[in-house]
């Protein structure tokens, strides 16, 4: 059974329905699943294969020659990065069709990725926390209009929860004020493929949630864009100004106006909030699987790959607890420790 362009018959819709539905995906996700597979059916239209006697696409015919032509083409445009992500994209989108019974069989699922050299995001010292979590007071306590200083207190509290409980940006946009118990200090948490999660907010976080739930509700005129689910009405917790959603790429515009506002001259993301999270806690003696939890992620692998030591403190770790590190053999030799 051919079926046609992945456009004409919505199979490109159907499977980015299934990423936001059945995934949870992040609507930046699914923006970029979208343009992959969009790039590539137009790569085959253009190419002149996959085709049927109409011209349109048969997704069927695709084989592993063909998607190994398509990256030939790709190494002349585009970075390696870009290129294992459109990979992942060809695979999940093929895998998605052959459970659905369109296809027999997954054509990229042996097609190597090219190998990349992984960049770990940038981590903050607590030094530059610390300033970058003050920053947003010197816009919420000048003497000026409230929608300011209500801004600053958003704006701190965005900061301070992201770094307080690591969670990602999509994550943190999607929080509805009904997922977040101030008193017991914890966020509920909807992850990647529809998890839920249970996880805690530090002091100051809860500080400053407070301070701007409670500033922002008296503003005059100011009605927060609810959705309604089922019989409940829920409210966005971090809002625009206009009363809506605050959006993953409005965070990560304040965080770099913030971060440049701190003196720190650095790349700094929300993922790297995240990052600096999860490190501050390794380094502090937390247990890399109640990391795992607290991050949402189902692989230990992966926590690995964002919790990473620095040589010093491995260093400092090592010295301390090895009975034959330098410093212990050194004590040793002076009588020390006996």
């Amino acid at each position: 059974m051919a079926f046609r362009s992945g456009r004409k018959c919505g199979l490109i819709h159907a499977f980015i329905q299934y990423l936001s539905v059945e995934k949870n995906a992040s609507p930046h996700t699914c923006r970029c699943y979208r343009k992959d597979l969009e790039e590539f059916e137009d790569f085959l239209k253009n190419s002149g294969m996959c085709l049927n006697a109409s011209g349109q696409v048969e997704m069927e015919k695709v084989d592993r020659i063909t998607i190994r032509k398509y990256l030939s083409f790709l190494h002349r445009k585009i970075k390696k990065s870009s290129i294992a992500r459109k990979i992942s994209t060809l695979r999940s989108f093929f895998k998605y069709l052959n459970r659905e019974q369109i296809i027999l069989s997954n054509p990229a699922k042996s097609v190597s990725t090219p190998k990349v050299e992984k960049t770990l995001p940038t981590t903050l010292t607590v030094d530059e926390v610390f300033r970058l979590m003050e920053s947003p007071k010197h816009f919420s306590e000048k003497p000026s209009a409230a929608r300011f200083k209500t801004r600053g207190l958003r704006d701190q509290a965005i900061l301070e929860l992201l770094y307080s409980s690591g969670l990602r940006v999509s994550e943190l946009v999607g929080l509805d004020t009904n997922q977040i118990d101030l008193d017991l200090g914890i966020v509920k948490v909807m992850g990647k493929g529809r998890k839920e999660r249970i996880v805690p907010v530090g002091k100051k976080a809860v500080e400053s949630l407070r301070a701007y739930l409670d500033e922002r509700r008296p503003l005059k005129g100011f009605q927060p864009q609810a959705r309604t689910t089922g019989s409940e009405r829920e409210s966005p917790l971090f809002l625009n100004s206009s009363g809506g959603r605050f959006t993953a790429r409005s965070v990560g515009r304040l965080i770099k106006k913030y971060t440049r506002h701190s003196g720190i001259f650095r790349k700094v993301s929300p993922h790297s909030l995240r990052h600096t999270f999860a490190t501050h806690l390794l380094d502090a003696g937390a247990d890399i699987r109640e990391i795992q939890e607290m991050l949402g992620h189902s692989s230990l692998s992966t926590t690995q790959r964002y919790t990473h030591l620095s040589m010093g403190k491995l260093m400092e770790v090592y010295d301390k607890a090895h009975p034959r590190s330098f410093k212990n053999v050194s004590r040793k030799i002076n009588g020390e420790g006996r």
